[in-house]
């Protein structure tokens, strides 16, 4: 979201080299009391009180851990520190509660969400809610999923060409799960949706609110559906913004994504014709980024500043696609312009040395496991004949790729959403969102229509709380007042501001599957 990506853009962070694949015993949501009655394994788990204190980065707001088990089923064996920040009611007296915040990735971190969230909620919400960031763990200051740097510059292709390739990505990836796991610990195996939802219950209790509010965007809309489905009796309003679809198999899965990938492609080429400041105005854009990704695979695309750095084309277009969260569109133009020209080392194709644990998250999460080569190349032929611009979708790619060759058995396997006792939950989706598309917020409203209302952005990006008057207004009043809107309400397009290439650098992208290409996060 671009609020988000402003204010997380300058924040330090002391995520370590981390990144992670595997997943092992079976959670089934369903096996949980989708009923909504306590958990016993929450309840039986010895939590202890916070210690707020001053955070170091920034003193006006509280910083703290809630000691928590590893392993939700032996709520009394190993245990880490989950890290909490705080921003309390601006207007005490008028405080409703607590208001849990998540910006996705998987891997974003909660903490860094709350240090500068008064740059993101409105005043209206800060004076009536403390608002709460926690890093999930695995994440950031909560344990960490830590990897050997080594093994991570040298992964191989997640384009098999055959299936001896595909075996070499098999076994890279349980190479890089089995020293991820060594470097982490326990945690490792336990980084799991369900294992952040029981820390969210335990967190509820230790603040003792009867009631929690919750903000999640992206991937932290899966927390917010599976919290709803285990404990939704003790949600008092919750806001899940650019919505996960857990019911979809691999091969809907992966088509779904390539084509909001390509629906946001083809939003850029009618903005390029319709806007006289992007650098492609007046051209064929789609022929000029077909053109430019053919020469890219000839090898003809370089770095000019390193002419012996040649760019792929998949880089340009993970940085289309990054380009398509803001969306940041006058920059993309012109860095495409240059880059053909070689007239410039465009900072949108720069290679970054940050990782996050997104895969050990969603190999935990999704029972996406692809048996062969034959199997594999079928979907990426399949995803290209939706999507021949973007190729598919970077990020639908690299998540079912990262996962080839672990164990099909997983913690948090894929089920459709069933919440039976909740409160009416606002969904919100953009129309035109790259990452997570418009389907999917459909999708997972049909599967809890009783529960849900769905609120449609008609513009472009990723994130809607921020996108306009009246999808900010209508959150908060349903934050504050709980005025649930009349399902089907609609906020129209706020076109983009233009912004050119000398603001690239500044573009925060949330963590994904690799430091060149963003997740589902906020």
């Amino acid at each position: 979201m671009r609020s988000i990506i402003r204010a997380l853009g300058g924040v330090g962070t002391a995520v370590a080299l981390t990144v992670g694949l595997t997943s092992v015993a079976s959670a089934d949501p369903a096996a949980a009391d989708t009923a909504d009655a306590p958990a016993a394994d929450v309840q039986a788990a010895d939590l202890k009180d916070i210690d707020w204190r001053p955070c170091q980065e920034l003193p006006e707001v509280e910083c703290g851990t809630l000691r928590l088990p590893v392993d939700w089923a032996n709520p009394r064996g190993d245990k880490f520190d989950l890290a909490l920040a705080r921003r309390k009611a601006t207007k005490p007296a008028e405080r409703i509660g607590a208001m849990l915040i998540n910006p996705g990735g998987p891997g974003g971190s909660g903490v860094d969400f709350a240090l500068f969230a008064d740059r993101f909620f409105s005043p209206r919400v800060q004076e009536r809610f403390d608002i709460i960031g926690f890093d999930p763990r695995g994440v950031a200051r909560s344990q960490p999923v830590l990897c050997s740097e080594d093994l991570l510059v040298n992964a191989p292709s997640q384009y098999p060409a055959n299936q001896a390739e595909f075996e070499a990505l098999a076994r890279y990836n349980r190479e890089l799960a089995a020293d991820c796991r060594k470097k982490t610990g326990p945690i490792y195996d336990h980084v799991d949706t369900i294992s952040v939802v029981n820390d969210i219950e335990a967190l509820r209790r230790v603040l003792g609110e009867r009631k929690l509010n919750y903000y999640g965007v992206s991937y932290g809309t899966l927390i917010g559906q599976q919290y709803a489905e285990r404990y939704g009796r003790n949600i008092r309003s919750m806001v899940i913004d650019s919505n996960m679809d857990h019911s979809l198999g691999t091969r809907g899965f992966v088509e779904s994504e390539a084509r909001t990938a390509e629906d946001s492609f083809r939003e850029f080429v009618k903005w390029c014709d319709r806007t006289a400041s992007c650098a492609l105005h007046g051209r064929d854009v789609a022929k000029f980024w077909d053109d430019l990704l053919a020469k890219a695979d000839r090898g003809e695309v370089t770095d000019p500043s390193d002419p012996t750095r040649k760019i792929p084309a998949e880089l340009i277009i993970r940085a289309a696609f990054g380009a398509f969260y803001g969306p940041n569109w006058q920059p993309l133009a012109e860095a495409l312009v240059q880059l053909d020209a070689g007239t410039a080392a465009p900072r949108l194709f720069a290679e970054e040395a940050v990782n996050f644990p997104f895969p050990a998250v969603f190999c935990q999460d999704w029972a996406m496991r692809v048996r062969d080569h034959r199997e594999f190349s079928g979907l990426v032929r399949r995803a290209n004949e939706i999507a021949p611009h973007m190729r598919g979708s970077s990020l639908g790619h690299n998540a079912v790729a990262g996962c080839v060759g672990l164990p099909e058995k997983v913690n948090n396997p894929q089920h459709r959403l069933r919440i039976k006792h909740a409160p009416k939950i606002l969904m919100m989706n953009a129309l035109h969102d790259p990452a997570t598309g418009y389907e999917w917020a459909v999708n997972a409203h049909r599967q809890s229509r009783d529960t849900t209302v769905l609120l449609t952005y008609e513009g472009w990006g990723h994130g809607v709380y921020d996108r306009s008057s009246c999808t900010q207004d209508t959150t908060d009043a349903y934050l504050i007042e709980r005025r649930v809107p009349r399902d089907g309400t609609r906020c129209a397009a706020v076109e983009p501001a233009a912004t050119g290439l000398a603001t690239a650098s500044a573009i925060h992208r949330p963590a994904g599957p690799s430091p060149d290409l963003p997740g589902w996060g906020g």
